[in-house]
């Protein structure tokens, strides 16, 4: 390890390590790559899926309020029309002259190129939706829309998702899907791409409720990154202007992230009042009322919608964990301080020999049974330190020690990421003292006589 000063995390740090260690790659890159697409590693699509895992697990499975969905990435193109994603969805666009470089007119601040300086044209309105043909013939009559987000597959199957479950209001639909976004500047790694995935949430409620709900989600979903290591002080709220509210919008107030480019959007809590449910049960000539069975009234339900990025909070889990140390030797320490449940990686076995006398116990006999409950790695290559080092780096939260001493004595050393506390522990207590330690235990050695019961 190179020697030097811990600094604040910045956006190419993220990059470099995130290419090193098998989180993210750029997309095509042995062709050149292509702009603002990015592929997860081995270790990135661990944590992604786990940031997914835990927010359905906090949403849809821990709430008798919630049930899933899935809908196609392709829908009816005449959705969009009715959504006013056909008319509205767009940025305004300019031309440099000179150049030929296209800017959103929203982020130049004076009437000449940022790049060059040249001429810029008259603003002019751009639709983000990418477009696709269905069938054999290209034609208008074909033409469909990949879908730039997951809300309206929800709205659409709302007869379907309340007469096959049998809800009452309130309740809400969860969905995890991909949405696609024509941006015109898109970047800063994978915060704004143009292909993303989405975590969103529409929730059902009685017209007159809907501020009361709209404050409890904006809470609650606040309280969802700290709960799952976030630090508060990177969080905050912003209410959005009636001036900047969408056109379906009643209220809507952005959960905001201290990113390394500053602070930006995490998610988004709207009140989507009945727009959309309205606009789909005019233009379908379906009904897509509610039946209140206290009141005997039928009605349109109003919307709250949570709607978040799985890729940008997947980037700012990495970012919150990124922590740099010196060592007693003043040597640089760099580590990720996921929460176990996000964690890629959950447990690292480390024989501290490469000798086959090691290998049955530690390989075939500790690896091969705790991988059946975990994401396990297997590390036997370099000095102990050095596997720490990079277990460390890639936020692995214990790591498991078999020496020597272990074919005698039949005890494992497991050393915590953040503390770097060792304890030892009998192999067979392992999985319990695991699944303790990984639940938010103390790091501590040991009682006389306890005992790690098997765990969650």
């Amino acid at each position: 390890m190179a020697k030097g000063t811990p600094e604040l995390v910045t956006m190419e740090k993220l990059v470099s390590l995130c290419k090193r260690r098998g989180f993210i790659f750029q997309s095509s890159e042995i062709y050149g790559g292509i702009s603002s697409t990015w592929d997860y590693g081995p270790l990135g699509v661990e944590l992604k899926n786990n940031v997914k895992s835990a927010w359905w697990q906090s949403v849809v499975r821990e709430r008798d309020d919630m049930v899933g969905l899935d809908s196609a990435i392709l829908m009816n193109p005449e959705i969009w029309v009715v959504s006013g994603h056909v008319v509205t969805f767009a940025d305004p666009l300019v031309d440099c002259r000179n150049c030929k470089q296209r800017f959103r007119a929203d982020d130049i601040e004076s009437d000449v190129c940022p790049e060059c300086g040249g001429e810029l044209t008259e603003a002019r309105m751009f639709n983000l939706m990418f477009k696709t043909f269905m069938g054999p013939v290209e034609d208008d009559a074909s033409q469909v829309y990949l879908r730039p987000e997951t809300a309206q597959g929800i709205f659409v199957n709302f007869q379907n998702v309340l007469n096959s479950t049998r809800k009452k209001l309130p309740f809400g639909i969860a969905q995890i899907g991909k949405a696609f976004r024509n941006e015109i500047t898109p970047g800063n790694f994978t915060f704004r791409t143009r292909e993303f995935e989405q975590m969103e949430i529409e929730y059902f409620v009685k017209p007159g409720t809907d501020e009361e709900f709209f404050q409890h989600w904006v809470e609650e979903r606040f309280d969802w990154y700290i709960e799952h290591g976030i630090k508060k002080d990177n969080l905050r709220l912003r209410p959005h202007d009636p001036d900047e509210l969408a056109h379906y919008a009643r209220a809507c107030t952005d959960v905001e992230y201290l990113f390394p480019i500053g602070w930006s959007e995490l998610e988004g809590v709207a009140n989507r009042t009945d727009f959309d449910l309205a606009r789909h049960a005019e233009c379908s000539g379906q009904t897509l009322s509610y039946f209140d069975e206290q009141t005997k009234e039928h009605y349109l339900p109003y919307v709250i919608e949570p709607s978040a990025g799985a890729d940008r909070a997947t980037l700012a889990f990495l970012a919150d964990a990124y922590d740099e140390e010196l060592d007693e030797k003043g040597d640089l320490r760099v580590v990720l301080h996921f929460h176990p449940q996000l964690a890629p990686i959950k447990v690292a076995i480390l024989p501290l020999s490469r000798k086959d006398t090691l290998i049955p116990l530690a390989k075939e006999t500790i690896y091969a049974d705790l991988r059946k409950d975990y994401m396990v790695q297997y590390d036997d290559a370099q000095s102990i330190g050095k596997r720490y080092r990079r277990q460390d780096e890639i936020g692995t939260p214990l790591c498991v020690t078999v020496d020597f001493n272990s074919l005698e004595d039949n005890q494992v050393t497991i050393r915590e990421r953040d503390s770097q506390r060792q304890i030892r522990v009998p192999v067979e207590e392992l999985k319990g003292c695991i699944n303790a330690k990984l639940a938010g235990e103390p790091f501590e050695v040991l009682p006389p006589g306890g005992s790690y019961q098997l765990g969650f």
